[in-house]
């Protein structure tokens, strides 16, 4: 009997190492997405940059930048306005997680914490099931079919991957489910030792990545200035090297200086444009001149208009 009872251990152990196997690099992976997203949202709401709509985000770049007062900078963000708003949020977010080193690790441990408790509950779950179901004569298979259902939402184990020991005779679910938590508490061990040496590239989708989407919205310019569409306000054409065009009734002419106005004061004066070698149109008629400039929508609006003279006449020599 002792001989007997001593197999059957050694083999619910072996079962119970095999499936921890299996369990561990889900886990894993699920700790990293699951604290990827609780950065990100911890971030939301204790960053007004992160507050709100992509335009609060917009015009928190253009303070940072306006305190820097870094024309290159402000280059990269003009031409490059996707490469820098990817900039801005990496940095912030490096800050915040790896200033405090001890801050990132309490993400995954708290991350870790949740997750291994739900693996438990499925262990607990699944046993009482297959003890309720006396008719069932594979109990292991059943077992492991309501493991795996419990741990849907939680981690990626699919059943399938479980094939090769669902038939193995294990008949005491109790003992199973004892050494299933031993086993379980060791591999926790082991990842928390793992996660206190983490830092951010150990993420396979990243805490900003994880932002970046959340406010990433349509990335195309503006025909004038350059601005993205999903910010309501537009920018200096002086970086564009643009110069003004001043026009009155019957005269365009142009005083080949730097153009201190932007597209969404423009459309509310009397200026003009002309676009390749089409007729000389009316800032307030742009859609007149076709794509792209009849897919925009320019309302008229002066609150940027005093920022951008201050960038022109702070970085007048750089753009000259």
């Amino acid at each position: 009997c002792f001989q007997i009872s001593r197999q059957r251990v050694i083999l619910i152990t072996t079962f119970a190492g095999f499936l921890c196997d299996k369990i561990e690099p889900a886990l894993r992976q699920a700790v990293y997405e699951r604290t990827a997203k609780a950065i990100a949202e911890d971030m939301q709401g204790k960053f007004p940059d992160f507050q709100g709509s992509r335009s609060n985000l917009e015009v928190c770049i253009l303070r940072y930048l306006a305190e820097q007062e870094n024309f290159e900078d402000f280059k990269q963000y003009l031409k490059f306005p996707k490469d820098f708003f990817q900039t801005y949020i990496d940095t912030r977010v490096q800050s915040h997680c790896l200033d405090a080193r001890v801050r990132l690790e309490r993400f995954l441990y708290s991350s870790l914490n949740l997750l291994f408790k739900k693996i438990l509950s499925a262990v607990s779950l699944s046993t009482q099931i297959v003890k309720d179901r006396k008719d069932r004569e594979e109990k292991i298979s059943l077992w492991l079919d309501e493991f795996c259902r419990e741990l849907t939402e939680v981690i990626s184990l699919p059943r399938s991957d479980l094939k090769c020991i669902e038939h193995r005779e294990v008949t005491d679910i109790d003992i199973l489910s004892r050494v299933m938590a031993e086993a379980l508490g060791d591999m926790r061990d082991r990842l928390v030792k793992e996660f206190a040496d983490a830092d951010m590239s150990s993420f396979s989708t990243q805490p900003q990545m994880v932002l970046a989407e959340h406010f990433s919205e349509c990335w195309t310019h503006c025909p004038f200035c350059g601005a993205v569409l999903s910010v309501v306000f537009h920018q200096t054409q002086a970086f564009l090297g643009d110069t003004w065009w001043r026009c009155s009734p019957g005269i365009d002419y142009n005083t080949h200086t730097l153009m201190l106005a932007i597209c969404s004061s423009l459309v509310a004066r009397d200026c003009k444009f002309i676009f390749g070698r089409g007729p000389w149109i009316s800032h307030g008629s742009y859609h007149n001149a076709g794509p792209p400039f009849s897919t925009w929508t320019i309302l008229p609006d002066s609150s940027m208009q005093a920022y951008w003279k201050w960038f022109v006449s702070h970085f007048r020599t750089q753009l000259e």
